[in-house]
């Protein structure tokens, strides 16, 4: 590759091309090295000036898809995260099931009393030694981040409640946490560690962050999938199912048209991104 090559983001930003980034963000989703190395320079071959990283993103997938499939999988986590949507129900719900995973309770929707007002929380999450409030930021586009405005609405959310409540009502921890599925903006990032508000998205902070958090729970969602359609995904969801692993028993796949020699497809593709 020659000079300096400037791609397009989602949203019209222009950045340098850094090799780097593509070459982690291979290996963080299990390709070899040789295989990153591959995808690296098939890619660097067809690089253009101005090139959109949508296009980079869906050729290094179909690259890593023909050789290393659960890696492909893998490296697609962020994009099935939108496909979740449009709504951001399906992303409560599989944030819940990531969480039962990690050993604690979950409660979602719930209303708790503030000292001005009552406030809806998306999710409640509990452990013998802390009680965690979660505002969950669903955005089902490229490029959306989650902006100040986001940080100074969830904290003052969070302090009427603990206020109303006076500090913790037994021996539990009580914190406020604030979850997307994308990014933060800096300003966000910096008002929620003044505040001490707990914030976590796509890859921050840099350890705990919520690709971090789907990895080691070994949890992936069901749009994860390649052997199923756009349709077969949605009515899955509708009905409640959002986890790659609640795939391989459903008895529904058949009246969705998966026959004999794709529910076999479906079932081993699951498999093996789940480990089971």
């Amino acid at each position: 590759m020659n000079g300096n090559i400037y791609v397009i983001k989602a949203h019209g930003d222009k950045e340098l091309f850094a090799p780097e980034k593509l070459i982690r963000s291979l290996k963080n989703s299990g390709a070899s090295d040789e295989m990153a190395s591959d995808v690296l320079k098939s890619i660097e071959s067809l690089l253009q000036d101005g090139m959109k990283t949508s296009d980079i993103y869906r050729l290094a997938f179909s690259l890593l898809h023909k050789k290393e499939r659960v890696a492909a999988m893998r490296y697609s986590l962020k994009r099935a995260l939108m496909d979740l949507g449009p709504s951001g129900f399906p992303f409560e719900n599989f944030l819940s099931e990531v969480f039962k995973r990690k050993g604690f309770t979950v409660e979602r929707d719930m209303i708790v009393s503030g000292n001005c007002v009552d406030h809806e929380v998306d999710l409640v999450i509990s452990s013998p030694e802390k009680r965690i409030m979660v505002e969950v930021k669903f955005h089902n586009e490229i490029g959306i981040k989650s902006d100040v405005k986001v940080a100074l609405y969830v904290a003052a959310r969070f302090e009427d409640i603990f206020i109303k409540q006076g500090g913790p009502t037994d021996t539990k921890k009580e914190e406020g946490w604030l979850i997307t599925n994308t990014k933060f903006t800096q300003a966000a990032i910096e008002y929620g560690m003044c505040k001490g508000l707990t914030m976590i998205g796509w890859n921050y902070p840099s350890k705990g962050n919520l690709q971090q958090l789907i990895e080691e729970s070994g949890l992936h969602p069901l749009t994860c999938l390649s052997t199923l359609t756009t349709s077969q995904k949605q009515t899955l969801l509708s009905e409640g199912v959002v986890l790659c692993r609640d795939v391989v028993d459903h008895p529904r796949l058949p009246s969705l048209g998966v026959n004999d020699a794709k529910l076999k497809k479906v079932i081993d593709e699951a498999r093996s991104l789940c480990g089971i």
